[in-house]
């Protein structure tokens, strides 16, 4: 049985990017890569997935009869492969209502948790979502935020808890417990030989320094930006309003976040953007 390794983020923090060094690090044929094939794995809410491993549709099942054969699932995923599996999630860890944890520890190699500027995350959020800044930071702060929720239709994702983005980071980092890789995207910009490669290292692959360097040029904001320019991509949703890999630039929001957005972000989640260095001791902002 191989070991699941969890690509886990709260939207726009930079898991599509991670996705597509992976798909080119693992790739046998380098001058072939696609962002329209993004062969690193499925992402953990896919509802079509749940259905064939399960062998029951979605759909036929109440919430939290779902969230209870989660983790069997995944168990039986694992178990189909012949080697470590990356799996995308948005969503925040947790037990489902059995008690049991929805990723389950026993078939999972770690969790590699990509992280970016919340105050960054809601201008990229807003133009993701075609929504406004004030809704998104509304979703940043709040609990109860969830992806997939869809009423009347049933929908190509499950159902996907958020939560607030501080519960989010603390629900990875603190209560998995799963070995953690905390992947920020400033640093994937900043120098990204060193932070894809001790990516590579915590996954357990074959560590290939001159790969690395390879496959994070290959895969660079401007690359991606150019592929979705001339070939589309396929996982931009219709109602963005803007491309997906819109500037890949840090500290965006000092340019246009309006201020009182920003101590509304700060003054919620104070706490964890100090503890992943977005924040000083004395309360000033770094990136």
């Amino acid at each position: 049985m191989s070991d699941l390794i969890w690509l886990a983020s709260y939207p726009k923090s930079g898991n599509t990017w991670t996705r597509a060094f992976l798909t080119h690090y693992l790739g046998e044929e380098e001058d072939e890569f696609d962002i329209n094939h993004l062969a690193s794995g499925p992402i953990s809410s896919n509802r079509a997935l749940f259905d064939q491993t399960v062998g029951i549709e979605a759909s036929c099942l109440l919430p939290d009869e779902i969230d209870n054969m989660r983790a069997a699932a995944f168990r039986q995923l694992a178990s189909e492969r012949k080697s470590a599996l990356f799996i995308k999630t948005h969503e925040a860890w947790r037990r489902a209502p059995n008690g049991e944890q929805i990723f389950p520890s026993d078939v999972s190699r770690g969790v590699v948790y990509i992280v970016r500027n919340p105050l960054d995350v809601v201008l990229s959020s807003a133009h993701h979502y075609a929504s406004s800044v004030e809704d998104c930071v509304a979703h940043l702060n709040d609990e109860a935020f969830t992806l997939s929720r869809v009423d009347g239709d049933i929908g190509h994702q499950l159902i996907q808890p958020l939560g607030s983005w501080s519960s989010h980071v603390r629900s990875w980092l603190d209560e998995s417990g799963l070995a953690t890789c905390v992947l920020r995207y400033e640093e994937m910009l900043a120098d990204p030989v060193a932070a894809l490669g001790g990516l590579v290292r915590f996954a357990g692959l074959a560590y290939d320094q001159g790969k690395v360097a390879a496959a994070a040029q290959a895969t660079s904001f401007e690359e991606l930006r150019r592929q979705e320019s001339d070939l589309g991509f396929r996982e931009r949703p219709r109602r963005a309003s803007a491309p997906f890999f819109r500037q890949g630039r840090a500290g965006v929001w000092r340019e246009q976040l309006p201020p009182n957005l920003v101590t509304t972000v700060v003054s919620v989640h104070g706490e964890i953007m100090h503890r992943l260095g977005y924040l000083d001791s004395q309360g000033n902002l770094l990136l």
